[in-house]
């Protein structure tokens, strides 16, 4: 079993940055597994975000929505199983619930069936 504990989102303005950490542990975590962020605002389905490989991955190593393309980075310290999503001149349309997940392998996907655990969820609003 793997659990994800995430942390960070809150009320920030259009233009402010925040950063999000998911920290995974349990017997079944490994660096191998490719973490990934995704975001489901309300009334609409959880939609990707962010993804970064494993390490037994040998092809790309991070992957992003086109909307978030040079303003959003994610990054893993396997050190401490941690990945971060670093969030840079939000804007409104980034208003939503924001969840980590743990993949199944080592690919990174843009898809929600590849990931095997997810964390709770954090929110993330962005005023104007």
């Amino acid at each position: 079993q793997v659990q994800l504990v995430q942390s960070g989102g809150g009320l920030v303005q259009a233009g402010d940055s925040l950063r999000l950490s998911c920290a995974a542990s349990g017997r079944t975590f490994s660096s191998s597994r490719a973490m990934g962020w995704f975001r489901q605002a309300p009334g609409k389905e959880r939609e990707f975000v962010a993804a970064t490989r494993g390490t037994s991955w040998s092809g790309g190593s991070t992957y992003y929505t086109d909307s978030v393309k040079g303003r959003f980075t994610i990054s893993r310290d396997n050190a401490k199983n941690t990945v971060y999503l670093q969030m840079n001149s939000l804007k409104p349309e980034d208003t939503a619930v924001y969840y980590c997940a743990a993949g199944f392998g080592s690919r990174p996907s843009d898809r929600t069936y590849e990931y095997e655990y997810w964390g709770q969820g954090t929110q993330v609003t962005v005023s104007s």
